[in-house]
């Protein structure tokens, strides 16, 4: 039996994009913010062991970003081939895609994991953890080890979100999460395990939502898309499909990783140790303020993408268009409500042991960042369009600019050159997101009018 629901959501992509892209948004908008929870529980946890072992963590950070870095992009590139073959009204070779997208996942990942394992100590020794990096060894190799299921289990949501559906993976991460919170304490204080009972009540939620997905795929069978291996048949053109987004857009995070990494190796530079604690537990609640306007990102690409093999490209127009306008608002309201409570928030992670000595700097943090946020509503949404008509290429290229770009440019000259040390390092993030979030927004908004020309 075939989904109604789902069935219907692909239809409403193609006859109502506002409607699709707020339906799909809200429970991607929980969704993410479940997952921006995970590493703010184990920061949470963390933290009452003391500021080396937040900062080593910490320090392990940008790897985690890698492992789900390429758990999302494989999801992209998986809601991006689904939900063109839907458009296009071939039902068939969306099924096909569903189990290609599975079979890349698993492989991908076991790279990934082994590569990791390889290189974890000259990683974390050129990013400076010095007296940190027995904490960010215990907890990074637990997770490393566990990384098949962190990767398999965000790339499977891009097939749900390939046929429209963003709601079951909400209960899955909501389901996960609870346990998350409920293990964390159990590992870290009952058993004495530390940072790495932190690491194992991740791994553990991991795999509980991947049975939860499997559940509905293999037992239940009430999925839009069937990702059985009967009706796998090997096509080039598929895997091209999804690798073409699925790649860069694990490139697009993995930059994230690389620039959390020399950002990090640029704090101890100016600053310390306690400015990567800053950095690294602020950035994780910057992660869940923002968390709105990537989801309202992630829901675009599948609107796009079923506009797009339909040739609907009007419709791409009014999806980018809404969907920064949205964002916007959001932006706004986030950035305020931020600015006005950042020390309640810092306190919540500086208030016991050690960590008490970051909490000025972490309330400053959290009180400058939020000035790019409403320039990161029309970036975010920008760049997806490129991923959801296929050009993932191009939305990667468009991160690096950002990050690897400006961003550190502005850093570096703000902070060293012009001698302004931590705070100048905030404050280049600001001005290389507001500099290239708006150059990504004239591009999309060219990309689509060359779009509707063709049908002109």
């Amino acid at each position: 039996m075939l989904s109604n629901d789902s069935q219907n959501n692909v239809e409403l992509m193609l006859e109502n994009p506002r409607n699709a892209l707020i339906k799909m948004s809200i429970p991607l908008i929980v969704s993410l913010l479940i997952s921006s929870f995970y590493n703010l529980i184990d920061a949470a946890w963390v933290s009452g062991l003391g500021a080396d072992a937040l900062a080593g963590v910490g320090f392990f950070t940008p790897i985690f970003m890698i492992l789900i870095g390429f758990g999302n992009g494989l999801g992209a590139g998986a809601a991006f081939a689904l939900s063109k073959y839907l458009g296009e009204e071939n039902k068939q070779k969306a099924d096909n895609a569903s189990v290609h997208s599975i079979m890349l996942d698993i492989i991908i990942s076991l790279v990934v994991t082994a590569a990791l394992l390889v290189f974890l100590n000259p990683i974390l020794n050129a990013m400076g953890a010095g007296q940190t990096i027995g904490y960010a060894t215990d907890y990074g190799m637990i997770i490393i080890l566990g990384s098949v299921f962190i990767i398999l289990s965000n790339a499977l949501y891009g097939i749900f979100r390939g046929e429209g559906d963003t709601t079951r993976p909400m209960y899955a991460m909501i389901a996960s999460a609870i346990l998350n919170m409920i293990l964390d304490p159990i590992f870290i204080y009952a058993l004495n395990l530390g940072v790495r009972g932190a690491a194992i009540a991740t791994i553990i939620s991991s795999i509980f939502v991947i049975l939860i997905l499997l559940n509905w795929f293999y037992v239940k069978r009430d999925t839009y898309l069937k990702p059985n291996f009967s009706n796998f048949n090997y096509e080039k053109d598929i895997s091209k499909d999804i690798v073409k987004v699925g790649i860069p857009a694990s490139v697009q995070l993995l930059n994230n990783a690389f620039f959390a990494a020399v950002f990090s190796a640029l704090l101890t530079f100016v600053g310390s140790t306690d400015s990567v604690a800053v950095y690294s537990t602020g950035w994780r609640i910057v992660t869940i303020g923002t968390t709105p306007l990537l989801a309202i990102g992630t829901a675009l690409i599948s609107v796009i993408a079923a506009n797009y093999g339909a040739r609907k490209y009007e419709n791409i127009q009014i999806a980018h268009r809404y969907a920064m306008k949205v964002s916007i608002v959001i932006a706004f309201i986030v950035a305020i409500l931020t600015n006005v409570f950042a020390g309640d928030i810092a306190s919540v992670f500086a208030s016991t042991g050690t960590s008490v000595r970051i909490a000025a700097e972490l309330t400053s943090f959290l009180a400058w960042i939020v000035i790019y946020y409403p320039t990161m509503a029309v970036g975010v949404a920008s760049t997806y369009v490129f991923q959801g008509i296929g050009k993932g290429i191009t939305a990667m290229f468009q991160t690096i600019m950002r990050e690897t770009g400006f961003t550190i440019f502005f850093a570096v000259l703000l902070g060293v050159f012009l001698g302004y040390g931590v705070w100048g390092a905030w404050m280049g993030i600001v001005l290389g997101e507001v500099v290239s979030n708006n150059i990504t927004m004239v591009w999309a908004d060219w990309q689509i009018k060359k779009l509707m020309n063709i049908n002109g």
